[in-house]
């Protein structure tokens, strides 16, 4: 049974008396006991974007109750109100299947949409009433007319601008809103907005982007328009880097004699690969049949890309001597990679994401081409360090000086009308766990893992992204700490980014049974 919430004692009463009749002069039929589900009460109230339950009035029948009545009426409160729990006062309906897609071939969108039901003074359900997700189709034949331009044509011939002359419409996208329908007259130097573009239609030609409702949407890792949802370095949508770990070494061997060194095995099912040096020396890798990738044999490579294991390595290499490998991965069989010596090797620097389960197997395989005379050389990596073998125990690892924190303190923000002026202005606040931190240009990017929501406009994912401003942002967020945060929605002028962003000197306090209780305070002290 839904959760219907407390119910207030008029409610009960009417709820026990069991009511059934239509009144005239009090309005819409009403309910007779505690519906089954708000999904049933959608079959008799309302309409989209919601269902308004009309309010419950106090019947005119006699209120004496039978003890086979009671027993109805207990059953009736406890399946109420001791149900599951809601996510907001009202309560949202089944999503509806899936449409049709937009397009009949290539890519286009389907929506599926649901309703809300809620009582009369209370707010209505949080999230959206429609979700957007990406069709594919097989591609469009050779010569079929693109979406945008079948838009266009429909005004060919059609007399616009409030004049009776006629003009033959192309697409025109070097207008500012590229979801309007903006069609330029052939042979004409001016273009006409004829408003918004259908759902589906492409942004621009060569983009992922699609428009929905007049904005440009991308769709996330889940397929959803619209949706923030990444593959984290694992390949796990919306993950958070648990499944796997990352491999982060310098190969520093100068090697006895000129010629091809093996530095590393890069296993099957790895990720995000990186290698890079600055010397004469070249990069050459092999495959999982013996044979050179590029850069065998004593022949050079030319820069470009490369199939190899199942993905493309992209190989480039400057006027200078940096020289560079990188692929997305992952592999589908092991690659060696070597490195043709001229010079001393000054150091090569190679990483990539490994599946937990496969590091054991990669150790064994490292240690085989000499890894275990070497001291090994981890480096600080977030959101998680890398499990490591300890060093041999006849090399004893240098340990390195720390650097003073280039970052200068954060004013004091505490007090009781900070916090009352961040939790009433905010849109979000809730209570967090920082996974990782990521320095961006200017910005700063926390990846939290979010555990209790005190308000929020919209729904919040239990993974979420949070940015500040500034490489030292304040306040700052430590690793594998829990806040208290109050951050604002930020979106993009052309929608395409929509963001959690916390306020420069902003509410962010370490999460104590204290602070969470002066948070519950506050909220009851936020202007209406």
């Amino acid at each position: 049974m839904a959760q219907m919430g407390k119910l207030r004692p008029r409610e009960v009463e009417w709820l026990a008396l069991g009511h059934t009749g239509r009144d005239k002069n009090r309005g819409p039929e009403r309910l007779n006991y505690c519906p089954k589900s708000h999904s049933q009460l959608g079959q008799s109230w309302g309409s989209d974007p919601g269902l308004l339950v009309p309010p419950l009035q106090r019947p005119r029948c006699s209120p004496t109750l039978r003890p086979l009545q009671n027993l109805l009426l207990l059953w009736t409160l406890l399946s109420c109100g001791l149900g599951g729990s809601a996510q907001g006062p009202g309560e949202w309906t089944p999503w509806g299947s899936w449409s049709r897609c937009s397009s009949s071939c290539g890519r286009g969108l389907s929506v599926r949409s649901r309703r809300c039901v809620w009582f009369p003074g209370e707010e209505p359900c949080w999230g959206d009433s429609h979700e957007y997700r990406l069709c594919h189709l097989p591609d469009c034949p050779l010569g079929a007319i693109p979406f945008r331009d079948l838009q266009c044509a429909l005004y060919n011939g059609r007399p616009v601008l409030g004049t009776q002359k006629t003009y033959q419409w192309v697409p025109f996208y070097g207008a500012p809103n590229q979801c309007d329908l903006n069609c330029l007259a052939e042979g004409h130097a001016f273009y006409h907005s004829f408003g918004r573009v259908l759902d589906g239609t492409p942004c621009s030609p060569g983009t992922q982007g699609l428009c929905v409702a007049g904005r440009c949407l991308s769709a996330g890792c889940d397929g959803l328009l619209g949706s923030d949802a990444r593959e984290d370095h694992c390949g796990r949508c919306g993950g958070a880097n648990e499944s796997c770990l990352l491999v982060q070494r310098v190969f520093r061997d100068s090697g006895a004699f000129a010629g091809y060194w093996n530095v590393t095995v890069i296993p099957e099912g790895a990720r995000h690969i990186r290698v890079a040096h600055r010397s004469r020396n070249h990069l050459a890798l092999v495959g999982g049949d013996g044979r050179y990738v590029l850069n065998g044999n004593w022949a050079g490579s030319p820069p470009g890309t490369y199939e190899a294991a199942g993905t493309r390595v992209v190989y480039t290499r400057a006027a200078g001597p940096e020289e560079m490998l990188s692929a997305a991965g992952p592999t589908s069989q092991d690659l060696l990679l070597q490195v043709l010596l001229q010079e001393p090797n000054p150091g090569i620097e190679f990483e990539f994401w490994l599946p937990r389960e496969r590091y054991g197997p990669f150790q064994t395989q490292a240690q085989a081409l000499g890894w275990s005379l070497r001291q090994q050389q981890p480096r600080e990596v977030e959101p998680q360090p890398p499990e490591l073998p300890a060093a041999p125990a006849t090399i004893v690892p240098r340990i390195p000086t720390p650097t003073p924190d280039p970052c200068t303190p954060c004013p004091d923000t505490r007090g009781r009308a900070h916090r009352l002026l961040h939790y009433c202005g905010s849109d979000f606040v809730f209570r967090a766990r920082v996974l990782s931190r990521l320095h961006q240009a200017q910005e700063t990017r926390y990846e939290v893992h979010v555990q209790l929501i005190y308000k929020n406009r919209s729904p919040l994912r239990a993974l979420e992204y949070v940015w500040a401003l500034g490489r030292c942002p304040c306040p700052r967020l430590d690793l594998h700490h829990e806040y208290l945060l109050a951050a604002h929605r930020r979106i993009s002028p052309d929608g395409t980014r929509d963001r959690l962003v916390l306020p420069r000197t902003g509410y962010a306090r370490t999460w104590s049974p204290a602070e969470d209780s002066r948070v519950r305070l506050a909220a009851r002290h936020c202007p209406v």
